[in-house]
């Protein structure tokens, strides 16, 4: 349809397209996306595919600058290779590791961050790194390369992939470090940090900032050094001194992370998170834990008189099967149901570590 006019007799009924003409363009356009997803990608998600495509089409109308349509171009691409690495091991739990690049294979950290690595894979994990050298290489030494994933970001200095995942098909290659924090947060049920700079502070910190704020499910964060090691007891006392005395932090939130010099006590400490806690979602305005036993009436009411600060109204109830909304999943696990307030991440922790006491 052409909108062109002389601009010496401007009419803006003539170049305004009136409300009708809108809805049928929307409607040409509605037709077009749903013969194309039903024919190319048809299945249970077309609706998310027609969403993708709507979004494309306002891209196209919006004159977005060439540069920016990169950057989503390649976040896209990078984000859709990574899903399907990652697609065939869905059900194997996984553990992301940070720490320094620079820590030698000598060093006690890296000795550490090894055996906690063994340790860990000989329970039935498998192990997400950056894949470069020193704590990164630690955790895939220890876990070897049958079970490890290699999340690579391209820099032009100190980053290289280690021996140990080089050319392995589980090796993912970023260019942007936001696709690349996507996938070792959304991948892992569990984060564990060894020593190191700015990048493994970075981590960390986004990991706690995501629990905190309940934009990431609850993981067990586990800062891990070599034994007798002070490095995250410094970082402890900054936090305490600075960030929790001065009420930039509450005291439940120093419940997020666990630290400890012992890479047995770290994997002890990541297990023991899922003893009866299995995962969780939010259902509306319904939080549901799944669980991996039965909640007792005991229990049962403990929740309800021990926490209920944190319910936005009503009250903890036991459910036997997936609530409405929630698509069936894991139908065979029991639940706790209830109305979080959506912003104690620190007592939702005391919660869930309480109800891995009761097996």
């Amino acid at each position: 349809m052409d909108y062109s006019v002389d601009e010496k007799n401007i009419d803006m009924h003539e170049i305004i397209p009136t409300g009708d003409e809108v809805a049928a363009r929307r409607r040409v356009r509605a037709d077009a996306i749903e013969k194309f997803v039903k024919t190319f990608v048809p299945g249970e998600n077309e609706d998310l595919f027609s969403q993708m495509l709507v979004t494309i089409c306002r891209l196209g109308a919006d004159g977005v600058d060439r540069g920016d349509l990169k950057i989503l171009n390649a976040a896209l691409r990078e984000l859709r290779y990574a899903f399907k690495i990652f697609v065939p091991y869905n059900e194997v739990p996984k553990v992301s590791i940070f720490g320094s690049a620079r820590t030698k294979e000598d060093h006690p950290q890296y000795l550490a961050a090894k055996e906690f690595a063994e340790l860990i894979q000989a329970q039935g994990w498998m192990v997400i790194t950056g894949a470069g050298d020193g704590i990164m290489r630690a955790g895939h030494h220890g876990a070897t390369r049958e079970s490890s994933f290699g999340v690579a970001i391209s820099l032009p200095f100190e980053q290289t992939t280690n021996s140990i995942i080089e050319n392995d098909p589980k090796l993912v290659n970023f260019k942007y470090f936001f696709t690349r924090k996507l996938l070792f947060v959304k991948e892992a049920r569990a984060i564990v940090l060894f020593p190191g700079g700015f990048g493994t502070q970075d981590e960390g910190f986004e990991s706690l900032t995501l629990v905190q704020t309940m934009k990431s499910s609850p993981v067990p964060i586990v800062l891990c050094d070599q034994p007798g090691g002070t490095y995250w007891a410094h970082w402890r006392t900054y936090v305490m001194t600075e960030l929790l005395a001065n009420g930039m932090i509450d005291e439940p939130d120093t419940n997020l992370f666990f630290i400890t010099d012992s890479p047995q006590k770290a994997v002890e400490h990541v297990i023991r998170f899922y003893r009866t806690y299995h995962s969780s979602r939010y259902v509306g305005d319904l939080f549901v834990i799944r669980l991996n036993g039965p909640l007792s009436d005991g229990l049962l009411a403990e929740m309800n008189s021990d926490f209920s600060d944190i319910l936005k109204g009503g009250s903890f109830e036991r459910r036997d099967r997936p609530v409405e909304g929630e698509e069936g999943a894991y139908p065979d696990k029991p639940r706790l149901v209830f109305q979080f307030d959506r912003r104690s991440a620190g007592r939702l922790r005391v919660l869930i570590d309480r109800l891995n006491e009761e097996s």
